[in-house]
């Protein structure tokens, strides 16, 4: 059973309408259609909200919904891949500083280069890895 419709059996269970709803949770009406018909799901503040007011636990409300489960993993794995402060992006800039500040010739352009590869291509091969990673820790 999807989340929505999991949302919307136990309102109805409370016997209360999606106004009522609403106005206990201090959200919009249309947020709380959203919810009952997938088009949307609430942020984790409701979803804990919804939990007490229906006296379920956050897992009994989503256990059932693979595809949030999915979007809860997704939206994770695009946090922990939007960090530049990492050692890869760090030693990128340091290469190109490097090669701005020495003078070798081309071994120095060759430096820059690379480091400006790397600053480039970081955020890919941050997200390759960490797929990889999660792929390769599934099994």
């Amino acid at each position: 059973m999807e989340l929505g419709e999991q949302l919307q059996k136990l309102r109805e269970q409370k016997n209360m309408s999606r106004e009522e709803l609403a106005q206990k949770m201090n959200v919009s009406r249309q947020a709380v259609y959203k919810w009952e018909n997938n088009k949307g799901y609430p942020d984790i503040e409701n979803l804990i909200k919804l939990s007490e007011l229906y006296e379920i636990t956050l897992d009994e409300l989503i256990k059932n919904d693979h595809t949030f489960q999915k979007k809860i993993s997704i939206d994770e794995d695009k946090k922990k891949c939007n960090d530049l402060s990492g050692p890869g992006f760090q030693i990128g800039l340091l290469m190109i500083l490097i090669g701005l500040f020495t003078d070798f010739g081309a071994f120095s352009d060759g430096i820059i280069l690379l480091g400006f590869l790397v600053v480039a291509f970081y955020e890919d091969l941050k997200k390759t890895f960490w797929n990889f990673k999660k792929d390769f820790t599934k099994q």
